[in-house]
């Protein structure tokens, strides 16, 4: 668990040692202790601030405990996907530090919606913690069962894992929290994390033939903003 933590935090765990197959395993489980985490900053900030300020806050403690990973691989992956050039150069500016155009429009729209869709609901611990869930068992789920799309690199080290029983025990324990966090509305939320996720891994397969983790970055924030516009719909 906490190579997981590591990997996925910048909490200072004690594990230096790279991600492995049995650390996907543990994705999951993450994933819904950092949602029980944002949903209590949320449940505790909106008793102080109003919801607008409330939902910042929120949006500011997500990048601050992924050490703003994720983020940085949804502008890198934006940037080399989007991008009208062949697959190589794709990679090439996916690993580059600077930031383009694409990146620059899709961070600012995901952030956006996030931001808004907080803004608009009451504050919701389970939600949370079940679209984190979700969204760290697609990161798995991908990892596992796409090809790398590089020689080498840090994600290259979970190759191989056992994704299958990771996704069903991550589905059944994501989809279960949704259903306890309100019913219908938000167990369909946290089912579309995995559609948003997928999306983007299917794109980044068809783009660059693989993933990275810059993409399961980029998916796992896509698929949580897909869920957050999803639960914060007037059904």
């Amino acid at each position: 668990m906490r190579r997981a933590l590591a990997f996925l935090t910048p909490l200072p765990v004690g594990a230096t040692e790279p991600p492995d197959r049995r650390t996907l395993a543990w994705f999951p489980v993450v994933g819904g202790l950092i949602g029980v985490a944002l949903g209590a900053v949320w449940w505790g900030a909106e008793r102080v601030w109003p919801p607008a300020v409330a939902a910042g806050i929120v949006v500011a403690a997500d990048l601050a405990l992924t050490g703003l990973l994720h983020v940085d691989g949804l502008i890198d992956t934006a940037d080399g996907l989007l991008s009208q050039l062949d697959r190589e150069r794709r990679l090439a500016v996916m690993t580059q530090p600077d930031v383009g155009a694409f990146g620059v429009a899709v961070a600012v729209v995901v952030i956006g919606l996030r931001f808004a869709a907080l803004a608009s609901m009451t504050p919701n611990v389970l939600l949370l913690a079940g679209v984190w869930a979700a969204s760290r068992t697609a990161m798995a789920v991908i990892a596992g069962a796409l090809p790398y799309a590089r020689d080498r690199g840090l994600a290259s080290t979970v190759l191989g894992g056992a994704w299958r029983p990771i996704g069903l025990y991550g589905l059944i324990a994501s989809v279960s929290l949704g259903a306890f966090a309100g019913g219908r509305v938000t167990e369909a939320a946290v089912t579309s994390v995995f559609v948003g996720a997928g999306a983007v891994a299917l794109f980044a397969r068809r783009r660059i033939g693989g993933f990275t983790g810059d993409v399961l970055g980029a998916a796992g924030m896509i698929g949580e903003t897909v869920a957050l516009v999803v639960a914060a719909a007037k059904w």
